[in-house]
């Protein structure tokens, strides 16, 4: 196995990604909690069950296997107060959590890239400390955990993925989508042989130069963490130890980098160009008989050759990217909208102390489980056999994400005003046609002449907002005021009702009527101002897109006042302008 996955990388097949990941797991099985574990990049199917099937076989016979829920409790996953233990001892009684549970073992993480930012809190403490520690509810406790993670990314977008804080821990990171049910096969080493690896893994010694070479060669590959070398070097000794031998060699050393270093490269040296020939003629060669070992050529560097070890292991198509130096992708187009606290729905959080008004739930075995340890000293004080205390409510809590209201404010004055209509009339409907996606609402308001109008109330219907863009009409002055103003009032609506408002101003700054119709630059100008200020006062996150031939002051001193991002597209089109407000929305 180790041959095939040396000797056929990078041909971008599904027989030599499953080699690596194979080899992977073996390496993993020798030593899961100094590796961390693996990221593993695939949907559920046949290879993925494959690769856990045999990773499982791996691991040492009676180790813990343990898998953990979404929306996955604190209580569940760190350990707490046994309730029914507590409540018979009269004393706060502790019990495990599925870290503590998983010690010596492996901790499955499904859906990985959806995981809460507390959990991958807790999860990298486990990583880094090798034990979890408990200080609550009265109780305070330590659990062993070491072990490592198999965290499941289940993303199909470019940006769906594990947080960094996990993944930088985690050894090993596969991508099993070019595996097909033909290309598996079972792996070369038995339980026995990792087994006997595992136990001479201490002895294992790397030679001198090795560590510095791996962090040169991390470094050339726009690898940033100091963790990664480790782990590499972790992998090398793993891989002597599972051939025996008791100090690690240059093919384990380029073998680990292929393993640990090549998925993490963000980019690779540029090639050296090469020198022209002399002019002058070639010195004559010397015979055969009169070379000497001197004269033989010397061997590559070690961090060339880890270099190369690695180019080799890249597919071609990544290879390209890199040597390009495109970054990677991401910023792909996932559900919009704030994620925030709820306590009426969403996914489930855990609970808080509280008192269960205004819809918020009462969580009856949080609430128990504060009241728990305070027992013996209220009996004693006269109380009754249970009593709960208004201190020892909880209530349940969950996070859900608000929909966006996208709010289009359209200058709609003057005759360099009429050629921006047909784009903003193409972006919202392109806007449009992706909330049936997003379930994401737009609106459009148009100003011109003396006053603001509501032309498209917040919507995801494709027919009524064509029928609205369509007889948009344009030409007259810019109360700009009277717009933003507008923009506030339907932005609030739209916060009242729980969406997220994102209100995106297409103008050229120029204001020349005030909020009361008449006309003046200066009166108009400290008007809008005004009116901006309140927008960022109300909390709003605001686009404004400058329509001028070329970019305006009064623009960006309009976008400046409203606390809003600034793009200057002087010749954008439909496409552009949508592309440009959903990478300037927050969370978009």
């Amino acid at each position: 196995m180790r041959d095939m996955a040396a000797g056929e990388p990078g041909d971008g097949g599904g027989a030599a990604a499953w080699g690596f990941a194979i080899l992977a797991a073996t390496v993993l099985a020798v030593d899961p909690h100094g590796l961390g574990g693996v990221r593993l990049r695939a949907l559920p199917g046949p290879a993925r069950d494959a690769f856990l099937d045999h990773l499982r076989r791996l691991c040492p016979e009676g180790a813990p296997w343990r898998r953990v829920p979404l929306g996955v409790g604190e209580d569940r996953l760190l350990g707490g107060l046994d309730l029914a233990a507590t409540l018979a001892a009269g004393r706060p009684v502790g019990q495990a959590g599925l870290i503590a549970e998983a010690d010596g073992g492996l901790l499955i993480l499904p859906g990985a890239e959806r995981l809460p930012r507390s959990v991958v809190a807790h999860l990298a403490a486990a990583l880094d400390e090798g034990a979890i520690r408990i200080e609550r509810e009265g109780l305070r406790a330590r659990h062993a955990a070491r072990l490592g993670v198999v965290a499941l990314d289940e993303g199909i977008a470019a940006d769906e993925a594990p947080a960094a804080a996990l993944t930088d821990r985690l050894g090993f990171w596969l991508d099993l989508g070019a595996v097909s049910i033909r290309d598996l096969a079972p792996p070369e080493h038995g339980r026995a042989e990792i087994d006997a690896a595992r136990a001479r893994l201490a002895s294992v010694a790397a030679g001198e130069g090795m560590v510095e070479a791996l962090c040169a060669t991390a470094a050339v590959l726009g690898i940033g963490s100091l963790r990664a070398p480790q782990m590499a070097l972790r992998a090398a000794r793993a891989l002597a130890a599972l051939d025996g031998r008791a100090a690690v060699e240059e093919t384990d050393l380029a073998l680990a980098v292929q393993l640990v270093l090549a998925p993490r490269a963000t980019c690779l040296p540029a090639p050296e160009e090469t020198a022209p020939p002399p002019d002058e003629a070639p010195e004559p060669e010397s015979p055969p008989e009169a070379a000497t070992e001197d004269d033989a050529r010397p061997l590559p560097p070690l961090d060339e050759i880890l270099l190369a070890a690695v180019e080799a292991a890249l597919p071609e198509g990544v290879l390209d990217r890199l040597r390009a130096g495109a970054a990677r992708p991401g910023g792909g187009q996932g559900k919009a909208g704030q994620v925030r606290s709820s306590v009426l729905r969403g996914r489930p959080l855990g609970a808080r102390r509280g008192e269960p008004r205004g819809g918020a739930r009462l969580a009856l075995i949080d609430t128990l489980r504060a009241a728990a340890p305070w027992q013996p000293l209220r009996q004693r004080a006269g109380g009754a056999l249970i009593e709960v205390r208004r201190d020892d409510f909880r209530i349940r809590r969950f996070r859900e994400r608000a929909e966006t209201t996208t709010l289009f404010v359209v200058d709609a004055s003057g005759s360099s005003a009429l050629a921006r209509l047909a784009e903003a009339k193409g972006a919202v409907e392109l806007m449009l046609a992706e909330a049936y996606r997003r379930r994401d609402h737009v609106a459009l308001i148009s100003f011109r002449g003396q006053g603001a109008e509501l032309v498209l109330p917040p919507t995801r219907s494709l027919l009524r907002a064509k029928r609205s863009l369509a007889g948009l009409p344009g030409g007259g002055g810019t109360p700009l005021a009277a717009a933003l103003d507008a923009a506030a009032e339907v932005a609030g609506a739209v916060a009242r009702r729980g969406q997220t408002p994102v209100v995106v101003v297409l103008t050229d700054g120029k204001a020349n009527v005030a909020r009361d119709g008449a006309g003046g630059r200066s009166r108009a100008a400290e008007e809008a101002q005004a009116a901006a200020r309140r927008l960022r006062a109300d909390g709003v996150s605001s686009i404004l897109i400058d329509t001028s031939p070329r970019p305006a002051p009064e623009a960006r001193a309009i976008a400046g006042a409203m606390g809003a991002s600034y793009l200057a597209l002087p010749r954008a089109d439909a496409r552009r302008l949508s592309d440009a407000v959903r990478a300037a929305s927050p969370a978009g």
